[in-house]
């Protein structure tokens, strides 16, 4: 890309975020924390290393804490008997890699007490575990403060069967124009899906005692093979541990696993988008970098909002 559109992608950018971008910024712990980027990264590399899942996963944690409260990292607080938290929502009940984030927390608290904030792990492991994946390579800025709320009554996260205008206007009520959002959606190049949430699709769709005519009758075949021994299948059958736009390849052939997928390559709003990543690998994931870099700052908490937790699990 040259530096003239990056210069007018960033103040796109900030027109946008104006004040979320006016305190988050890049290199925000070199300072105050030097070897953070590395320990995260680090720490990223050698669960990587271990379970190649990890990136679907912390793409779920990411979007999910995001979407509901910003990128506060509330989604990490856990439940007490007197206040459910978000994580007891029914929608967050396959997020994980909770573990890697206390390991993370733990190692920065070690060498930079109260310094880094569990919103900013998150999202510097997200970004670690896409490249790791085969995904592009992009700097993020930091600054984010964690929340001090976290109720499981906010979470209303769309579910697999949305329309296609249900998703889009999703996205775009958090500032996320379409390309943005189907850009985002493309995550699932990496994605897991319960068996749960398309059994429907390859039984008796809505009733009619078949499968979904809208999907491949080879997927069909293959999907049933899976569910009968697995709880999950992934939702690109082509390289589904890798980050690239085989996903976008896929779903024009009849292939999305989810149906909100499949409703990508055919509704007017998104086809031609689909299309166009589906062609162009870079393209796709310049806009990848562009969407999660404004995902980033949905109403994070800046300045002297919030706290900077010591304990990603509980509010200090």
């Amino acid at each position: 890309m040259m530096k003239g559109a990056k210069f007018s992608s960033l103040l796109v950018l900030f027109f946008i975020f104006p004040i979320a971008f006016a305190q988050l910024r890049v290199g925000f712990y070199s300072r105050s924390c030097p070897q953070a980027e590395t320990i995260v990264r680090n720490l990223v590399g050698q669960r990587f290393r271990v379970d190649q899942t990890v990136t679907a996963a912390l793409l779920r944690m990411h979007f999910h804490d995001c979407f509901v409260r910003g990128c506060d990292a509330s989604l990490l607080i856990d439940s007490t008997t007197a206040r459910p938290s978000e994580k007891a929502a029914g929608p967050n009940g396959s997020v994980r890699e909770f573990d890697l984030i206390d390991r993370i927390k733990a190692q920065l608290e070690a060498v930079c007490p109260s310094t880094v904030s569990c919103a900013d792990i998150v999202t510097l492991a997200t970004r670690d575990s896409v490249f790791l994946a085969g995904g592009p390579s992009y700097s993020i800025s930091t600054g984010r403060r964690d929340g001090l709320v976290s109720n499981n009554a906010d979470v209303a996260l769309p579910g697999p069967t949305i329309s296609v205008s249900g998703a889009m206007s999703f996205f775009t009520n958090k500032g996320l124009n379409t390309f943005d959002a189907v850009a985002l959606l493309g995550a699932h190049t990496v994605g897991q899906g319960n068996c749960g949430l398309f059994s429907d699709r390859i039984t008796n769709f809505q009733g009619t005692g078949r499968p979904d005519s809208s999907m491949d009758p080879a997927l069909v075949s293959s999907l049933r093979n899976t569910c009968r021994n697995s709880a999950s299948a992934a939702l690109d059958q082509s390289t589904p541990l890798r980050f690239d736009n085989n996903f976008f390849k896929q779903i024009r052939k009849r292939r999305g696993v989810l149906q909100v997928d499949q409703r990508l390559a055919t509704d007017p709003q998104t086809r031609g988008i689909v299309s166009r990543y589906a062609s162009n690998n870079a393209f796709f994931k310049r806009q990848f970098v562009r969407a999660m870099v404004k995902m980033g700052a949905v109403d994070v908490l800046t300045g002297r909002a919030g706290e900077i937790r010591k304990n990603c699990r509980r509010f200090n």
